[in-house]
């Protein structure tokens, strides 16, 4: 496994924007994974959104069995914790969820797929591909 797909992608994949799809496709042989963090955010507007049964179904056939779910440990929780400290420290603010996904992929040792550049750039480390 090698990328970790944000939730803007999937969004994008859902919506079917033809450079997230075909940059997925392309990469889909070197391993993909996906936040629980996100699966959280997309179910949010899944059940929010004109037709729940449709665009949950849409995430479902996204989520086939090639695109690993990761959780969140305590390792990843530690991440967490000090890169929310040091932004805090340097006065920087990431939301929370934003600095969970990207915490996972620190942790895995992942490069995270996004067009929300702004979001991670300053989180150390973190290795970022964008459309």
């Amino acid at each position: 496994m090698k990328y970790l797909i944000d939730t803007d992608w999937v969004i994008d994949h859902l919506r079917r924007e033809p450079k997230v799809s075909t940059r997925l496709e392309e990469l889909s042989a070197e391993g993909l994974a996906m936040s629980i963090v996100s699966l959280a955010e997309l179910y949010e507007g899944i059940l929010y959104s004109r037709d729940p049964a449709k665009s949950e179904e849409g995430l479902r056939r996204f989520l086939h069995p090639d695109i690993a779910i990761l959780g969140l440990d305590d390792a990843t929780c530690r991440l967490f914790g000090n890169e929310r400290g040091r932004l805090r420290r340097d006065g920087k603010a990431v939301g929370d969820m934003d600095l969970l996904i990207a915490s996972t992929c620190l942790q895995h040792n992942l490069t995270l797929l996004t067009n929300n550049r702004r979001h991670f750039e300053v989180i150390e480390g973190l290795e970022i591909v964008s459309v």
